[in-house]
């Protein structure tokens, strides 16, 4: 048994070790403790449940997404649409990265984090929180002429899950996937900057 402190940190480290060895589909709350050299029992009074576990694991996983994210959220000093395409290309480079230098743990998160949907929701929804500030932010400069920033943060996001979504994992290494983004952003920046037409009492 080892005489360190068994802290949920300690946990989340050997769970992800153990992952990597064996994989979401084979990995036990006994296999983490005996990585850890503890008693499974010693896991559980830190997480009750194994989906307790996982859904933590998948949570620092995406946290690692979201860490670089913020301070670009942060910065007001630079306007609106430099910051959000900042933003998108960090969101973009970070999972592309993660991806292509360890390809199998990648697709093992990935598959840790569909099956904890509660996370993932969340983690969606911090997507769109930080991404409303910025808008918003655009909205109050004058930069941008939308009238709901939440919507138009959910709209960016989804017209860029090709970039950045796992799902299209696959396209992330395509040639012409650089000036794909280009073509989008452009949309996107025409569509933040024009102000759209009043809707009509009969319409």
């Amino acid at each position: 048994m080892s005489n360190a402190p068994l802290t949920p940190q300690r946990i989340l480290e050997a769970a992800e070790e153990t992952l990597r060895r064996f994989g979401p589909d084979k990995t036990t709350v006994v296999d983490v403790a005996r990585a850890l050299g503890v008693s499974h029992g010693s896991v559980y009074r830190h997480f009750p449940t194994k989906a307790a576990l996982r859904d933590a694991v998948a949570q620092r996983w995406l946290e690692g997404v979201c860490a670089p994210l913020r301070p670009i959220v942060e910065d007001e000093r630079e306007e609106a649409a430099p910051r959000l395409r900042r933003w998108l290309e960090c969101l973009s480079t970070t999972k592309r990265r993660m991806a292509r230098e360890d390809p199998e743990l990648f697709t093992t998160y990935h598959k840790l984090a569909l099956e904890s949907r509660g996370v993932v929701d969340e983690h969606l929804e911090t997507l769109a929180r930080m991404v409303t500030r910025i808008v918003a932010d655009g909205r109050a400069r004058g930069e941008f002429a939308v009238r709901e920033p939440e919507a138009a943060a959910r709209a960016v996001l989804s017209a860029t899950s090709r970039f950045h979504d796992p799902v299209h994992v696959s396209a992330w290494e395509e040639p012409g996937i650089d000036a794909e983004f280009e073509e989008v952003w452009a949309l996107l920046l025409h569509g933040l900057a024009t102000r759209s037409a009043p809707t009509t009492s009969g319409e």
